[in-house]
């Protein structure tokens, strides 16, 4: 018949679920007050009713890592499928990571002409960085009267959201892009003794030894970026997918992290496709947004691929889903198959009724 049998694609970061309209304040769920927010859960937000998640599965994308963003520590990311009455339905895995957001190691540039000091820039950044340690070291004391049942423990929430990092049970996501960020946060979760997730990754061209020694995957989200410096080659943020596929580091390809690209998650397909137009190969390509993100979000036994035992979430389509040109025809999320109508359709055609009601189009 001429179709094609995707497993379903990941969209492993974005505000999906948690924002409607960048605009309208009372839409945006994915930022809490404050520097430091590990109770903060994703899905406990997640609006399984917003228009955005029907016009992101039209295109194949039927799971999508909803992210809190705000301050250095956001709180917990969960794996959302994009079909569901509630977000207990709509949730395939909570908690997936602990994102954390690596301060600036850049100087700022100085305000109405006052000069700013090299010292006050080191002293802010090690504040949050030492705000961050502070966190840790009471999150593991916390454990540890948790498990002796001391007399002494308080039940604390805030604790209570770092308990599944300070286990071992989930990784740190850390989100950092320029290489003294990336180089910072290896050494920081290695003293920790932390499993880390680089998310970001803009620079992680430069350090792929170091990556590659720590055994740190990638979630690359800066495919249609321009490069961070003036000397890089026009297609640094193309081939960059390429030079960590070379480099035998494990890693997927994402849409931007700016909340600002949440009603385009659609176009995910478009920047795997991109980054096979330069270099890498297409069974990679595919790979970066099905198997190898369900790997680095720990849910391949379920999702990722079309293998006996697997949930059944794909769909089927009349092309290669790279090519911008493909339809989905069909999706099936854990079997059941999905309404693929969303807001997009719903306006082409009437409008297009429109047209023909006036004879201009047949």
């Amino acid at each position: 018949t001429g179709q094609h049998v995707f497993p379903g694609l990941i969209s492993a970061g974005s505000t999906l679920g948690l924002q409607e309209i960048g605009a309208v304040r009372a839409t945006r769920d994915y930022a809490e007050v404050g520097d430091v927010n590990p109770n903060v859960r994703a899905n406990v937000s997640y609006n399984p009713d917003s228009e955005l998640i029907p016009i992101s599965r039209s295109n194949g994308i039927l799971l999508a890592l909803s992210v809190p963003r705000s301050g250095l520590i956001s709180g917990t990311s969960s794996l959302m499928m994009l079909d569901g009455w509630t977000w207990e339905d709509a949730t395939l895995k909570h908690p997936v990571g602990l994102h954390l957001f690596w301060p600036s190691m850049n100087m700022p540039k100085p305000k109405s002409g006052k000069k700013k000091k090299k010292e006050d820039n080191t002293d802010s950044r090690l504040e949050s960085i030492q705000k961050i340690d502070d966190l840790i070291h009471e999150a593991r004391a916390y454990w540890q009267l948790k498990e002796t049942n001391s007399s002494s423990f308080k039940h604390d929430l805030r604790m209570e959201g770092m308990l599944p990092l300070i286990t071992g049970e989930i990784s740190v996501f850390i989100h950092a892009n320029e290489v003294r960020q990336i180089e910072a946060a290896v050494y920081w979760s290695n003293r920790h003794n932390f499993r880390m997730v680089l998310v970001g990754g803009k620079d992680s061209w430069r350090v792929t030894q170091l990556l590659k020694d720590k055994d740190i995957p990638v979630i690359y989200t800066h495919v249609f970026s321009i490069p961070m410096r003036r000397f890089e080659k026009y297609d640094q943020s193309f081939i960059t997918p390429f030079q960590l596929y070379e480099a035998g580091i494990k890693f997927c390809i994402s849409n931007s992290e700016s909340s600002f690209q949440t009603p385009h998650i659609r176009n995910l397909p478009y920047y795997a496709a991109k980054a096979s137009s330069y270099g890498l190969p297409y069974d990679e390509a595919l790979r970066s947004i099905t198997l190898s993100t369900a790997e680095i979000l720990g849910v391949d036994e379920h999702v990722g691929s079309l293998e006996a035992g697997k949930d059944a979430t794909f769909f089927i389509s009349d092309g290669n889903i790279l090519d911008v040109r493909t339809q989905v025809n069909m999706a099936f999320i854990q079997g059941k198959r999905i309404d693929l109508s969303d807001r997009h359709k719903t306006l082409y055609s009437k409008y297009r009724n429109k047209y023909q009601q006036k004879g201009i189009l047949k």
